[in-house]
């Protein structure tokens, strides 16, 4: 019997699924005898730090949460933020039939469904529930037709899983004791660093070529209309037989890769151009090819990513986020796949509405069919498409901002998916002529129609090259044939420079990591947002540009970790891990093998399986980071500029030097934090190293003997102290220098120790109100102002934060703080909805600089940003990270009280639970004894559905 029909004769069933926002959708569609919740994401996971590791276990095992020595056994435990959410979900299971696991149908899906099992240890029958959309029809097939929980897939999440924490946690340490503290370094991420870091190396060395050629526009002497041009525009091509070099034939070192092509500089390409000037010209040649252009496949999760940051501005994990509400709310289909197949529902729609809103011609005679480009494709879902038997069209959705247009762009894809090729011609005409002086020039010109546009009526993929041809651009030539003669209306020499190769986007980031089969694509939103906000990679504009930290990381990694971050050796553990997916391999003997090394394929950390080990023996990962003392921590962090100039990498940021520490000439002095590494030129760093921008040593504090210097910092100049190496730096006994900003009045290569230790001894106290609340004198970033409790009042000068007195304190704070619209300042910038909030998001200035809000939640602009430069997409990305760094921390601080409200009250629960309380709370009575009962049964609710 299915449960289903189950359904039809009473019982209660439980349904659990990852969003409360799913679980409101899909409560809707299954009706009474559900109840539907959310797990709010993963329940359990490795340890995230030794304090959350049970008792029982000792040694390694508290510091990795993976047990190696046995069987590389991962310690689980509840999230702390998630044990409110497991007892609600047991309470509820108590109570039901039977429990419907509704996670998504991916590994990690997988994986959720499997703890979920694991830590509710349900004693009624259990069901795996899948649906790749959010439809009635979907929903009620999905309960009609459970299957059992895919251990494979779990035991290849799980593996990843400790993979992911064995690397994490093993090298990262290296960079702690080599680098900087609090650096982290990852399987994927390490890697997607490097990519960002080489492309800069490649910048950083590329050198400029000049060339020249020439533009010619030519006349029919024809009287001109749309469809036959009067004339065209034709670049020189060869010059007596020789092709003219253009960007393409010059290496990176702006050196000709062949002298086979003529390289014309200034002065040759202007007299070329003047003896032309009353050269006869004729057409040479025409050749005509078909041109034909086939849809592109619908998305898969990669694909969408890439498109909508081309058509956009979306980042990826903002395109994630969007697909996500899409999909939760019902409107698309799963949003991470590999596949682009459809399914013949989906086919059968987006027939449907080509020849409703196109007309029959431009409808193919068979439905297309896309075949999977992927590599190892994770799971059989669909491609990302419009949900339902029949698609809505964007105006039919009522969705508005970025969920409109992103719908708008999968619906439009999906539906071109099925439409018929765009065909055409494509034109190639010659032209030649001798030049006054005797030298024969030929031109060139490419000219492209479309005769039927076919699919490109709904839709034409964009470029990452922001000045490249779309596809449906025409460009028209007149209709010539050979002989026919030419007049030159114009003849320009035209100088160009070789560039060096664009850094990456976000798009162009996903595509190549794709491309090497590097990562899943699950996973390159949580990469990219992972290097952004470790501060390996910063943005200027849509660009990602490595810091100077990132090539002190990268050096480190490539010189002693060598195959942890090689390209081939990170598609290759891919492979094996999809190996395992399938049951082709086994966990452990992978597992072992990459982190203690067993002669052949420990390199690979599994390839021996395959029959492509090195055949030497290589040492796992535990042996590569066992020795640290071959590591010269100076040597990775330093890099050569120039004329004795070296840029270092410290605690502190990166600076640059000349000459040695002690020695008489010594120079020294702050690089910026946005600065692009390939914009550190000897002359830029020359021009540093004259500014007073070093630190300035001031003396000892005689109280601390501490060494107190002044600095130039991203928010100004300030002063600080010098601690000790040991001073633990993290944990509870961290110690923080202290650190105060210059006053306006100053100067750093005027600054006193004396001053630098007033200053550094603010926050003053200038004493207590009343009530006995402290007030202070304190300096921000901008000016000077006091603090009582939450209120905070400004001071008219600097000198004021030490002279001030108590009274005039206290007259300051007597007066009303100045409020509503009058006090409050117009943002800098307006940014568009936030897709996940859906409000208006802006850029305001702060007290600690600019932030992004959305009236809810704030998040300081980084490095890299700017008002003048942040794109809406970035500003949703910084929303969405500090969201997902603030729940658990809102959730720590109301749970106690929800919890005293409950017992406070815990004599009327039994009350509450019994049918007549429940059936008196419906009818919402007024009776004294009623209320009671109705307040300790919200109470319960309440305090136990906090962590959503």
């Amino acid at each position: 019997m299915s449960p289903t029909s189950e359904t039809a004769h009473g019982g209660r069933r439980l349904v659990i699924v990852e969003s409360p926002a799913k679980a409101k959708t899909i409560k809707g569609y299954l009706g009474p005898g559900y109840v539907v919740e959310a797990s709010v994401g993963h329940i359990r996971d490795l340890p995230s730090g030794a304090a959350e590791v049970p008792e029982k276990y000792t040694g390694e095992v508290r510091r990795l949460g993976v047990d190696v020595e046995h069987d590389f056994q991962p310690i689980y435990v509840v999230n702390a933020d998630k044990r409110a959410q497991v007892k609600k979900l047991k309470d509820l299971l108590a109570e039901s039939d039977e429990l419907f696991l509704a996670t998504d149908e991916d590994r990690e899906g997988e994986a959720i469904a499997w703890h979920l099992q694991e830590v509710l240890k349900p004693k009624v029958p259990v069901h795996r529930m899948v649906f790749h959309e959010i439809t009635k029809d979907a929903i009620q097939a999905a309960v009609a037709n459970p299957r059992e929980l895919n251990k494979r897939m779990v035991d290849a999440q799980e593996t990843r899983r400790i993979l992911d924490r064995l690397y994490g946690y093993e090298v990262s340490p290296v960079l702690w004791k080599k680098v900087m503290r609090g650096l982290s370094a990852g399987r994927v991420q390490s890697v997607a660093t490097r990519l960002v870091v080489e492309r800069e190396r490649e910048r950083i060395a590329f050198r400029s070529a000049e060339y020249w050629d020439l533009t010619g526009t030519f006349s029919t002497g024809r009287a001109g209309d749309p469809s036959d041009p009067s004339s065209l525009t034709a670049r020189l091509a060869a010059v007596d037989g020789k092709r003219v070099a253009q960007g393409r034939d010059f290496g990176a070192d702006g050196r000709l890769k062949s002298e086979a092509v003529l390289h014309l500089d200034e002065a040759n390409a202007r007299a070329l151009a003047a003896s032309l000037a009353d050269t006869r010209f004729a057409v040479r040649s025409v050749e005509s090819k078909p041109y034909r252009r086939s849809p592109y496949a619908p998305f898969r999760t990669t694909t969408l990513q890439q498109e909508a940051s081309r058509k956009l501005g979306f980042g990826a994990k903002a395109t994630m986020q969007v697909a996500q509400k899409l999909y939760e709310n019902g409107f698309i289909t799963y949003m991470r796949t590999d596949s682009t197949v459809l399914s013949d529902t989906a086919v059968a729609a987006a027939r449907a509405q080509v020849t409703q809103l196109y007309g029959a011609d431009y409808l193919p005679e068979k439905p297309r069919v896309y075949a999977g480009k992927v590599k190892n494709a994770q799971e059989a879902h669909e491609a990302i498409r419009p949900s339902g038997d029949r698609f809505r069209t964007p105006a039919e959705t009522g969705l508005t901002g970025d969920q409109f247009k992103l719908y708008e762009l999968i619906w439009k894809r999906t539906v071109a998916s099925q439409m018929k090729d765009a065909t055409g011609n494509s034109v190639t005409v010659k032209i030649g002529g001798t030049s006054a002086d005797g030298r024969d020039a030929e031109f060139s010109a490419s000219g492209k129609t479309i005769t039927f546009h076919g699919f490109m009526k709904a839709y034409v993929e964009g470029a990452d090259d922001p000045n490249a041809e779309l596809d449906d651009r025409e460009r028209r030539l007149p209709q010539v044939a050979e002989g026919d003669a030419l007049s030159a209306e114009e003849i320009t020499a035209d100088g160009h420079a070789t560039k060096p190769p664009a850094r990456y986007t976000e798009a162009t980031l996903v595509k190549e990591l794709e491309e090497r089969e590097i990562g899943r694509p699950s996973t390159y939103a949580s990469i990219i947002g992972t290097i952004l906000d470790r501060g390996y990679v910063f943005k200027k504009g849509t660009a990602l540009v490595p810091s100077f930290l990132s090539f002190a990381v990268v050096n480190l990694l490539e010189k002693h970790f060598g195959r942890l971050v090689d390209y081939d050796f990170t598609a290759r553990m891919e492979d094996d891990l999809d190996r395992i997916a399938r049951g082709e391999a086994q966990s452990v003997p992978w597992l072992r093998r990459f982190y203690f090394g067993e002669g052949e394929g420990a390199a690979t950390g599994g390839a021996a399986d395959a029959g492509n080990g090195d055949g030497d023996h290589l040492g796992g990962l535990k042996e590569l980071v066992t020795d640290l003392g071959a590591i010269d921590a100076r040597e990775i962090s330093s890099f050569p500029v120039g004329d004795g100039i070296v840029l270092r990498v410290g605690r502190y940021g990166a600076y640059v030097e000349r000459g040695e520490r002690e020695q008489e000439g010594y120079q020294k002095a702050d690089v910026p934090e946005d600065l692009a590494p390939d914009e550190l030129t000897v002359e830029y760093a020359e021009e540093l190293l004259a500014k007073p921008s070093g630190d300035f040593e001031l003396g000892t504090d005689p109280v601390s003997g501490h060494q107190i210097v002044a600095k130039a910092g991203r928010y100004g100049p300030y002063v600080t102290e010098i601690l000790p190496e040991d001073t633990p730096k993290t944990g509870k006994n961290a110690v923080k220098p202290r650190t105060a900003s210059l006053f306006k009045t100053m100067s750093l290569d005027t600054v006193t120790l004396e001053e630098a230790l007033q200053l550094m001894s603010l926050p003053r106290v200038v004493g207590t109100d009343a009530e006995g609340v402290e007030i202070t004198a304190q300096n921000g970033r901008y000016g000077p102002y006091l603090k009582k409790g939450t209120d905070s009042r400004s001071l008219t000068s600097e000198d004021q934060l030490f002279s001030i007195t108590l009274e005039e304190a206290l007259a300051i704070y007597a007066q009303p703080k100045q409020r509503g619209r009058a006090a409050a300042k117009p943002p800098l910038k307006e940014l568009g909805t936030d897709p996940v909030s859906e409000k208006p998001v802006v850029v305001k200035d702060g007290r600690f600089g600019p932030y992004v809000t959305d009236g809810e939640t704030n998040a300081t602009l980084r490095t890299g940003d700017s008002v003048e430069t942040i794109t809406p997409e970035r500003g949703y990305e910084l929303l969405a990270e500090k969201r997902a760094k603030t729940p658990a921390k809102k959730t720590a601080k109301k749970a106690p009280a929800k919890k005293t409200a409950a017992k406070k009250t815990a004599a009327k629960k039994t009350a509450a639970k019994t049918t007549a309380a429940k059936k008196t709370a419906a009818k919402k009575t007024t009776t004294a004894a009623k209320k009671t009962t109705t307040a300790a049964t919200a109470a319960k609710k309440t305090a136990a559905a906090k962590p959503e």
